[in-house]
């Protein structure tokens, strides 16, 4: 792996998490980013935005070596082999965890054991509390090397790896390690606590515990289909990227990675999506894990609370609206500014987001849940403000700063209209307004049927009158707009294939985005899921195969990438990606037994 300037590629990263927390570890041992004490938090190291100023946490032999690196079966647990001319060693480490779930502290653990031969490593830490901001101490406490700044209290604790120097705002070591040798590097972190002093045995024993930890939650899932080890590591990408106790599916654990080398699309990610509550809850139920379902409803609900009737396109991970949007002082990735902590598009009207909370209930009562009456009062609540609102031109999925009529908005309010109609229908929602609910949902059909469709293209365009095409369309398929227009919809698939094909299978997600930007993953999986759908099993397949060769050498898919080398663009890992994934894969899944259902019944016949 070779650095540009201080700056290892997105993709040579890999994602350590322990449900409050992400850190990104490059593959030549340097841990480039930690927000503390939890996910949405300002970052304590941030070298991967900026490489002089960030602060960084390195373990890694001296001498030149060559490195690959695993995560151990079914867990979020690292494990990395450094070869050098001299010898050999192996790192593991993880944000730790107890049996019981998470811990009152951030305690991340790296132990390195000599495999053969002799290896000298070195190890460093510079924190630099709130993005560098804050004004930081570096001084021993019980011996322990501890940075404290901005209400965090970061300790550096070492066995059989030196005490480590002091410097002005860094600590250094280094060490030797013989065949059969190990030693232990730990992080220790609190914020506005008392800082725990552990010791080697029991960090340990936590590291170990952790593997435990996250096989035990995959234990009784019940997928069945193709690609296991691939949707089971999206699967765990997913829950390191899930707040603990709440629920919360953070977009990403970074910040400000662009969607293009010195552009200046760089947001803030750390957000809950209303859109990604959808996929979540589809995902989770295809994995067969119905109490992270409800967990995370619950959390969409305590959200959605909070603003309802209205909706906004993301919230807080705490469940409230997101509010900040601050620009960083720091160089950013490779030069893109600005670096941002927050998000402006908050305030945006998205429609969407009506189609995608009803599309979220829907799939929770698809599964034989219930609502309770408050559920039921503010989903009814919700519905009629979108009854209201929907021929407003709004943001669209992507938060863009023109307003249109988006297409995708539209086909997504008639989706929520459907959705409430039939749960009344079901008696899961009072029927008060259920004809107003079938008057705006003939509206809004109508509507997407005379005003975005393009003769010409012979396909849904990106917004009424427009003649240009968004990707985000083949979600219709999904939303059951293959049950309106069958022949419309399968048109336009195969139109935003032919020309927002950006080669290899990647798609762009809008004609003027071609070009401009990598390619949007999520979309590509979306197109998979839309063939599948129709029953163009094979070729989604197909498809589906050449996409799994984007992720990194663990497993770990980025927003966006660049088609004509390869590399990952964009803010990473991407709950959005591993989420599309995972449902594509299930929708081939689902497609084929489909079929081989078919296939047996006329056998029968």
């Amino acid at each position: 792996m070779k650095r540009r300037d201080g700056y290892a590629p997105i993709g040579a990263y890999a994602a350590l998490g322990d449900g409050n927390t992400v850190a990104l570890v490059g593959l030549d041992g340097a841990v480039d980013f930690l927000s503390l004490p939890q996910m949405h938090c300002p970052a304590a190291f941030a070298a991967l935005l900026d490489a002089k100023k960030g602060g960084t946490f390195v373990l890694r032999p001296r001498a030149k070596f060559d490195a690959e690196r695993r995560y151990l079966d079914r867990t979020n647990v690292l494990e990395t082999t450094y070869r050098t001319r001299d010898g050999v060693v192996r790192v593991t480490e993880a944000l730790n965890m107890r049996g019981g779930g998470q811990l009152p502290w951030r305690e991340l653990a790296r132990r390195v054991e000599c495999l053969s031969g002799e290896v000298d490593l070195e190890w460093s830490a510079d924190a630099r509390p709130d993005w560098g901001r804050a004004e930081t101490t570096l001084s021993r406490r019980r011996g322990v090397p501890v940075f404290e700044g901005g209400g965090l209290a970061i300790g550096i604790h070492s066995w059989n790896a030196g005490a480590g120097e002091l410097s002005d705002d860094a600590v250094r070591g280094e060490f030797t390690l013989r065949d059969g040798d190990s030693a232990l590097l730990a992080l220790v972190a609190t914020h506005e606590q008392p800082i725990p002093m552990p010791d080697r045995d029991e960090i340990e024993r936590r590291l170990d515990d952790t593997a435990s930890v996250w096989r035990k939650w995959l234990e009784h899932w019940q997928y069945d289909g193709p690609w296991e080890d691939d949707i089971a590591r999206s699967a765990l990408v997913l829950k390191l990227m899930s707040l603990e106790p709440h629920g919360a599916l953070v977009a990403s654990p970074t910040s400000s990675l662009p969607e293009r080398i010195g552009g200046d699309k760089n947001y803030d990610y750390r957000y809950m999506w209303v859109r990604d509550a959808a996929f979540t809850i589809d995902a989770l139920m295809v994995l067969g894990l119905p109490e992270t379902v409800h967990e995370s409803f619950c959390c969409l609900l305590r959200s959605v609370r909070s603003t309802a009737p209205d909706l906004r396109p993301f919230y807080s991970l705490e469940g409230m609206p997101a509010e900040r949007c601050d620009e960083l002082p720091l160089h950013g990735y490779r030069g893109s500014q600005p670096v941002r902590y927050g998000n402006a598009a908050s305030t945006q009207l998205q429609l969407g987001s009506w189609g995608d909370l009803f599309e979220t209930a829907g799939l929770y009562l698809k599964h034989g849940n219930d609502l309770d009456e408050g559920t039921a009062s503010l989903l009814a609540e919700c519905l009629d403000r979108l009854a209201v609102i929907w021929p407003d031109d709004d943001s669209g999925i992507w938060e863009l700063d023109e307003c249109h009529s988006y297409t995708v908005s539209n086909i997504g309010s008639w989706m929520a209209l459907s959705r409430g109609i039939e749960f009344a229908e079901q008696g899961h929602l009072k029927t008060d307004h259920v004809e107003r609910w079938r008057e705006e949902r003939e509206r809004a059909r109508a509507y997407v049927e005379r005003e975005c469709w393009s003769d010409e293209l012979r396909a849904y365009v990106e917004y009424a009158g427009a003649d240009t095409l968004d990707a985000a369309v083949l979600r219709g398929a999904r939303m059951g707009w293959d049950d309106v227009a069958p022949e419309r919809l399968r048109s336009t698939v195969d139109v935003i294939r032919e020309r927002l094909d950006a080669g290899g299978g990647l798609l762009w997600r809008r004609t003027g985005n071609i070009g401009q930007e990598g390619a949007f993953v999520a979309c590509s999986f979306w197109l998979v899921e839309a063939l599948a759908r129709r029953g163009d099993v094979d070729d989604a397949a197909a498809l589906f195969e050449q996409l799994l060769t984007y992720r990194n050498d663990v497993g770990l898919l980025s927003e966006e990438i660049d088609p004509d080398s390869g590399e990952l663009l964009g803010n990473f890992p991407q709950a959005l990606s591993h989420l599309a994934l995972i449902n594509a894969g299930a929708a081939i899944h689902r497609a084929r037994d489909a079929g081989a259902s078919e296939t047996e019944g006329a056998a029968a016949r």
